[in-house]
């Protein structure tokens, strides 16, 4: 299994540092964040290191994300949250701050002054429809 020995979430998976386990899958470990921005503020990682979600094979990113959705019902029920975010950030530009790829299981209320910082802005059709062509070219060639 690929990891890497200087990452927490390495350590983390493979048992050299402590957290607070939630749930695990074949590929996928789960744990309480140990610097939340909500209670019950939860990760999901993959057992093996992959910087972004893109590199990771499509079995173990499909497993990562079951282990969440099964795993973010019951978190939102036990904290008595109104929603959750379930959370991917690929690259420090996104907001990535750990180079092991991670989904944040972030429990929600009204009110809880958690905001996204992203102003929308009104699309062009035919922008969207120029960038969804390409995009379908790119993933034909795949």
């Amino acid at each position: 299994m690929a990891r890497d020995e200087s990452c927490v979430f390495c350590k983390i998976t493979s048992g050299q540092l402590p957290c607070t386990r939630v749930a695990e899958s074949l590929h996928a470990f789960c744990f309480m964040d140990i610097n939340p921005i909500a209670v019950g503020h939860a990760l999901v990682v993959p057992r093996q290191h992959y910087e972004t979600v893109m590199e990771m094979p499509l079995e173990e990113a499909a497993d990562m994300f079951r282990l969440a959705v099964r795993v973010g019902p019951a978190l939102r029920e036990v904290v008595a949250a109104e929603g959750l975010n379930i959370l991917q950030n690929n690259g420090r530009c996104a907001g990535q701050v750990v180079g092991h790829v991670h989904v944040h299981l972030i429990p929600r209320r009204t009110g809880d002054g958690l905001r996204w910082p992203w102003p929308a802005t009104k699309a062009d059709p035919k922008e969207l429809a120029r960038l969804a062509e390409k995009v379908i070219s790119q993933l034909e060639g795949l």
